[in-house]
């Protein structure tokens, strides 16, 4: 297919409206920790108990979990701008909610809307490649892919100072701010693609799927508070295998599926997905352990005694250096191709990962810590679509990208329940509170660095030619897939939708 309006844009609308889809997931991802510095505070301000105003945070994961391949799928099939402005109007919504809330149950419901908001990550890129220039495309997609970590890695300062200096609406009046600014700016600035895919929505297969994400999720999330033996963490993880085997018999027989499994199963699709699922754990080992260190008293003999906006300032660095080294990792796609960009990512990461293990008694060796592991994540999620997107038919760009979103968010899940337990099971007696001993933090850094290292393992099994994914943006899918990888049947526009 030719994209006209791609050669049309010229270079100058073409940076521009890539710097508003990054801001516009970095808005999104900003709800990763929007709420962190307001979690022990959470039941005062809503005089709810602890256990309770936890669904603070779980609503926006769950939602997330759900929203995520749906909206990729519509995007496909519907228009990925529309749905990208339907996301951050979502957005708006959720955040305007939790302003105005002083209970539990709204603050809740507003951050399932914020979660609902996710997929405007993966819908941007889609956007990228259907409209940009070659030339353009791997830097641009490389840029949006890392701004999941930019939001992340930058909320967590803006929140707490935000948080410490204002009353704590405003954290989410701030974000209703920015979603209308993204939201006015991708309706100016942002063309809607001419690349659909058509066809019939799979309702039975986007609720089966929704429905099993969030039996694993809830399970997974909650499992520790609950009991991992408890009778309804066991029952949500068994509802959930029978819940996705169901799904995926209904996929492999549906004429329009919710998600192609064949086209899932493909080598470099599957590998890629099972990567970040690791690098999405590793990535929020950091998250998890580092902020700790910082805030633990000094008198622990590990901890740092740090407040919660220093913490936020160490780990802020790590974003900066994602965004930064973005153009550097689509240089080496575009060299050596993304399989070497992600082993070199993955490596980085471990390499991170090591270093913490031995330095962790300074301040400045938690900022070196955040920036070396920030490097690696900002060059493997660099890498991430372009793998996808050589392998999938044009029609199935949002959905197949959205699939790979929502495997990083399995995977930062997984690392949340291993780290909690880990902690949980490894303390000291500090007066009359246990606290995470320093050989626990040390386990959960090492299991940070082994899952970067298996990332690294399982991307070496990728396919060891992999075109660029520009190509298929402008002259059609039949020339996207890797070498030997791809069946004849692939190449053309999935179920008989127009290429």
């Amino acid at each position: 297919m030719t994209n006209p309006s791609a050669g049309a844009a010229g270079p100058p609308r073409a940076s521009t409206f890539v710097v508003v889809l990054a801001f516009s997931g970095i808005a999104v991802s900003l709800m990763q920790t929007l709420v962190i510095p307001l979690v022990p505070e959470l039941p005062a301000l809503l005089g709810a108990p602890a256990g309770d105003t936890a669904w603070a945070v779980t609503a926006t994961l769950l939602a997330s979990a759900a929203a995520t391949p749906v909206m990729g799928r519509l995007g496909d099939m519907y228009g990925k701008r529309r749905m990208l402005l339907l996301s951050l109007v979502m957005l708006v919504a959720g955040s305007v909610m939790c302003g105005l809330s002083d209970s539990l149950p709204p603050m809740i419901a507003g951050r399932a809307l914020q979660g609902l908001a996710s997929g405007v990550i993966p819908l941007g890129i889609s956007i990228m490649r259907d409209e940009l220039p070659p030339a353009r495309l791997g830097s641009a997609i490389a840029s949006m892919s890392s701004s999941l970590g930019v939001g992340g890695a930058l909320g967590l300062p803006a929140a707490a100072l935000l948080a410490e200096n204002f009353d704590w609406h405003m954290l989410f009046w701030t974000a209703a701010v920015l979603g209308a600014v993204a939201f006015v700016l991708v309706v100016t600035l942002v063309p809607e693609s001419a690349v659909r895919s058509g066809g019939r929505f799979d309702l039975v297969g986007a609720m089966g799927l929704s429905a099993a994400l969030v039996a694993l999720l809830l399970a997974i999330s909650k499992g520790s508070d609950w009991g991992w033996t408890d009778a309804l963490t066991i029952g949500l993880f068994a509802g959930a295998v029978v819940v996705l085997a169901l799904w995926g018999w209904w996929e492999l027989r549906t004429r329009e599926p919710m998600v192609d499994l064949r086209t899932t199963a493909r080598r470099q699709v599957l590998l890629t997905n099972l990567a970040s699922i690791m690098l999405g754990f590793s990535m929020f080992a950091m998250s998890l352990v580092l902020p700790q260190i910082l805030q633990l008293p000094e008198a622990t003999g590990y901890g740092l005694g740090r407040s919660m906006l220093v913490a936020g300032l160490v780990m802020a660095p790590s974003g900066l250096v994602m965004l930064l080294l973005s153009p550097v990792a689509a240089r080496v796609t575009a060299a050596r191709g993304p399989k070497l960009t992600l082993m070199i990512g993955a490596l980085i990461v471990a390499g991170g990962y090591g270093l913490n293990i031995v330095l962790m008694s300074e301040v400045w060796h938690l900022v070196l810590v955040s920036v070396v592991i920030g490097a690696g994540i900002g060059f493997s999620y660099a890498s991430m679509p372009a793998l996808v997107m050589a392998a999938v038919p044009v029609g199935e760009t949002a959905a197949a990208n959205s699939l790979n979103t929502l495997m990083r968010a399995i995977g930062t899940s997984v690392s949340s329940a291993v780290a909690g337990a880990v902690l949980a099971g490894m303390t000291i007696r500090f007066g009359p509170a246990e606290l995470p001993s320093d050989d626990g933090f040390r386990v959960v850094l090492a299991i940070g660095g082994g899952a970067a290292l298996l990332a690294f393992l399982i991307a070496f099994f990728l396919p060891r030619r992999t075109r660029s994914a520009a190509p298929a943006a402008h002259g059609g899918p039949h020339h996207h897939a890797s070498h030997g990888d791809t069946p004849r049947h692939a190449a053309p526009a999935p179920h008989g939708g127009p290429a």
